[in-house]
C-alpha cells in the first residue's frame, strides 16, 4: 500500500520491553531466535533490559511474531506473563505511590527508563476517566500487538496498587477483533470494545484517588532519590513529544498550539521557539500526525469516511478528501479500496 513518507521521530526503547519474549514465543511453539536477527537484534536484549534499541525495530518484532506464530494475542500474552518486577526500579517508586493517579504521573515522568514512544492522557469526566494510551511509532501500520502489550502492561501497574480483582470500566481498541477473544477476557476481565475511537480504557474516578494502602513515603522517596541518579540518554526531544501531544489530541479535537504547549507547560512563543530551534513548524508536525492516523483508519473499514475524517480534525467530508487528495495523490475511497486488496493477498 503506498504510504506518504512520514518524518521519523528516532524513539529509542530498552530492551525490557521485550521481557517475556522468549517465553512467549516458546509456549506458541515459534523459534524467537530467527526474527530477532531479521530484525538486526541481538538475543542479549532479552537479558539486559537497560540496552537501548529503536521501537520501531520492538514494533515490528511483536507484528511478525504474532504473524509467524499464528498467534493474535501475542503481545497480549506478553502482558500477561509479566511481573512487576520486570519494569525494573521503577516498579519500586510506582509500588510506593500515594495513589494511581501519581502513578500514573510517575509513569510518564521516567518514561525514559520504561518505554518513549508511550503517550497518555488523563481526562476525568464526572464519576469516570478517560486515559488514553497510544505506542507513537513514526510509521503509519497499526501498532497492534504493542498497543495491546502496553495496555496489558497497564493493567499489572494498575492491579499492583489497587488490588489482583481490580477491573476497568471498559478497554478500548482503534482495530477489529479477532475470531476469538478469550484472552482479552481472562486478561482485562471487564467489557471490550474493539474498532473503539481510541486505545485506553474507562474507569471509576475514585480508583485513581483512592489511597494506597501499600504506601510508604520513606520507599517512595529512597527510590526516587535511585530513580534520579540514574543517567539520562540525552535530552528529550521536543518535537517528539509534540508530536505525541498531537497524536493523542487530533482526534479529539484538541490538537491546537494554544492547548499543547499549555500541557506541557510553556507559553506558545517558548513552544515555537524550541521547534525554530530544531528547524521543525507545528503546522508540519500536525500534517505529519494527521497523514500517519489517516492510513490507520482508513484501513479499518468499520470506521466510516465521515468518522475518519472527523477524527482528523475536519468538520466535513468533502474538506478531507481534498486535503487526503492532495497528500496522498487518490481519494480516499480509493486508498480504502487498495488497502483491502492488499490486506487480503
Amino acid at each position: 500500500m503506498p504510504q506518504l513518507p512520514i518524518r521519523q521521530v528516532g524513539t529509542q526503547v530498552r530492551g525490557a520491553v521485550l521481557s517475556r519474549y522468549e517465553e512467549v514465543s516458546k509456549r506458541v511453539g515459534l523459534n524467537p531466535l530467527p526474527l530477532l536477527r531479521q530484525m538486526g537484534l541481538s538475543r542479549s536484549l532479552l537479558t539486559t533490559p537497560a540496552e537501548l534499541f529503536p521501537v520501531i525495530k520492538a514494533v515490528r518484532l511483536l507484528e511478525i511474531s504474532a504473524k509467524e506464530s499464528g498467534c493474535p494475542t501475542f503481545g497480549l500474552l506478553m502482558a500477561e506473563a509479566r511481573h512487576l518486577s520486570d519494569f525494573g526500579p521503577i516498579s519500586l517508586l510506582l509500588t510506593h505511590q500515594p495513589s494511581l493517579r501519581s502513578a500514573l504521573s510517575t509513569i510518564m515522568d521516567y518514561r525514559h527508563l520504561l518505554n518513549e514512544s508511550l503517550a497518555m492522557f488523563i481526562e476525568d469526566a464526572g464519576k469516570t476517566t478517560l486515559i488514553r494510551e497510544e505506542v507513537v511509532t513514526g510509521e503509519a501500520g497499526i501498532p497492534r500487538q504493542a498497543t495491546e502489550l502496553a495496555l496489558g502492561a497497564l493493567m499489572l501497574i494498575f492491579r499492583a496498587i489497587l488490588g489482583p480483582a481490580w477491573s476497568a470500566k471498559t478497554i478500548h481498541f482503534t482495530h477489529s477483533a479477532p475470531s476469538d477473544i478469550q484472552v482479552y477476557r481472562r486478561v482485562f476481565n471487564c467489557p471490550i470494545q474493539f474498532d473503539s475511537q481510541f486505545n485506553g480504557l474507562v474507569c471509576l474516578t475514585s480508583d485513581l484517588d483512592r489511597p494506597n494502602t501499600q504506601a510508604n513515603a520513606v520507599m517512595a522517596k529512597y527510590a526516587q532519590s535511585f530513580m534520579d541518579a540514574m543517567p539520562r540518554d540525552g535530552q528529550r526531544s521536543i518535537v517528539s513529544e509534540v508530536r505525541k501531544s498531537i497524536y493523542l489530541l487530533l482526534p479529539m479535537g484538541r490538537a491546537s498550539v494554544e492547548q499543547i504547549s499549555q500541557g506541557m507547560g510553556m507559553n506558545v512563543r517558548t513552544l515555537q521557539r524550541r521547534l525554530d530551534e530544531n528547524q521543525v513548524r507545528f503546522s508540519d508536525l500536525i500534517n505529519d500526525v494527521r497523514s500517519e492516523l489517516a492510513q490507520r483508519y482508513i484501513t479499518n473499514t468499520q470506521h466510516s469516511l465521515s468518522r475518519v475524517a472527523e477524527q482528523l480534525g475536519y468538520s466535513n467530508l468533502s474538506s478531507f478528501t481534498r486535503w487526503f487528495t492532495l497528500q496522498f495523490g487518490f481519494s480516499p475511497t480509493q486508498m480504502r479500496k487498495n488497502s483491502s486488496a492488499w490486506i487480503a493477498k
